[in-house]
């Protein structure tokens, strides 16, 4: 069997392969946080697609800690029934497990929707806010300055990812990913070019971290037991001719997070710093989830430009990764996964309804899902 398709467990969590729908923000929430109709197509296509598990994309904690004014956001009950009930819409049709990634924007936030191209708001726009951070540095040169945030503050960011944790599986998702990557709020703590702080929050690489952990730990205690929790983070910032952070850090925080009970870590990079140099082609990332994955036992997910079926596998055979994160790939081809299983003559599950449509010369390429 290719190794794309083999099953692979994230804590108690069952994979029926290691294709891993990664994370990307839609902008296409109102501005209450709360998902429109764009969203029950695409997380409909997600579960369709074969799949072994889909994460929707970054969800806010904090209203303030939104990217824009149109993401998604779980920091009220209302939120929460109405994900509940699209979530039972969509397991109705595909039983894909669904994970959440819950974050929180820091200095990146108040931004226009990317395709607009305005940038960042100022806290007066009718779309804008006061943007928070570890320290008062902007992320662009012209942004408003974050508010540095005080310790009572940080605690409260903590308690909202809990609570937003507790929301998470009441709504039915089946896993929670931390988003401790691409330059938002946990990571704006984790990297000195970012966090200038001289308390308990700043300084030394464990007072770096510390945010993390404790967030993770929160979730954990939040979240029954044995419930599975990942973490999403930034191997480097790409900004080696600085102090930064980078992948010696990134390998210190996985084996932190493994002690305290993370399942998997998904290995990306960037976003940090806007002066970031990084170095883009096929493959790009994976020798970050390489490094990492010498150093855990648990499974480290690897992304990057990773668009091709055998591309895909290679990476799994030599070992330099556990399973594959794809995000730009699904949007542009969302049964990227039918697809590979014929190329790779492996099996993929589907609804019975496209049973039909298998290729007449490929064959034992899908199965039905055992409870449909």
């Amino acid at each position: 069997m290719a190794k794309l398709f083999e099953p692979i467990q994230f804590g108690n969590l069952s994979l029926k392969n290691r294709i891993i729908i990664a994370p990307m923000c839609q902008y296409s929430a109102n501005e209450a946080g709360e998902h429109s109709f764009w969203h029950e197509q695409q997380w409909a296509s997600y579960a369709l697609s074969g799949a072994g598990l889909y994460i929707i994309e970054a969800t806010a904690v904090q209203a303030v800690g939104r990217i824009s004014f149109a993401d998604l956001g779980l920091w009220n009950d209302l939120q929460r029934a109405q994900l509940k009930a699209l979530i039972d819409k969509v397991k109705s049709i595909a039983p894909t497990p669904i994970a959440i990634q819950l974050a929180h924007a820091g200095r990146k936030a108040s931004t226009d929707k990317p395709w607009l191209g305005r940038g960042q708001f100022s806290s007066n726009h009718e779309h804008g806010w006061q943007t928070v951070s570890a320290s008062d540095l902007p992320f662009n040169p012209d942004d408003q300055a974050p508010h540095e945030l005080s310790i009572e503050e940080i605690k409260k960011i903590i308690d909202d990812f809990a609570t937003a944790a507790v929301r998470s599986v009441d709504a039915g998702f089946d896993l929670i990913e931390v988003h401790a990557a691409h330059g938002y709020l946990l990571h704006q703590f984790m990297s000195p070019l970012s966090n200038r702080r001289t308390d308990e929050y700043g300084g030394s690489f464990e007072n770096r971290i510390r945010l993390t952990l404790e967030v993770f730990q929160a979730i954990k205690n939040a979240v029954p037991d044995n419930y599975p929790i990942g973490v999403r983070l930034s191997a480097t910032d790409w900004m080696e001719q600085e102090k930064a952070w980078n992948i010696d850090d990134s390998i210190g925080l996985s084996k932190a997070l493994e002690k305290l009970g993370a399942v998997y870590i998904h290995a990306s990079s960037g976003g940090l710093h806007v002066d970031q140099n990084i170095q883009i082609g096929p493959n790009y990332q994976v020798p970050f989830a390489e490094a990492i994955k010498k150093h855990v036992d648990i499974p480290v997910i690897a992304v990057g430009l990773i668009t091709e079926p055998q591309q895909a596998e290679d990476v799994l055979q030599q070992g330099k990764a556990d399973a594959i994160g794809l995000a730009r790939a699904i949007l542009f081809n969302p049964r990227w996964p039918w697809h590979a299983a014929a190329q790779l003559k492996a099996e993929v599950e589907i609804s019975p309804q496209y049973l039909r449509c298998q290729p007449h010369d490929v064959k034992s390429l899908f199965k039905p899902y055992a409870d449909r």
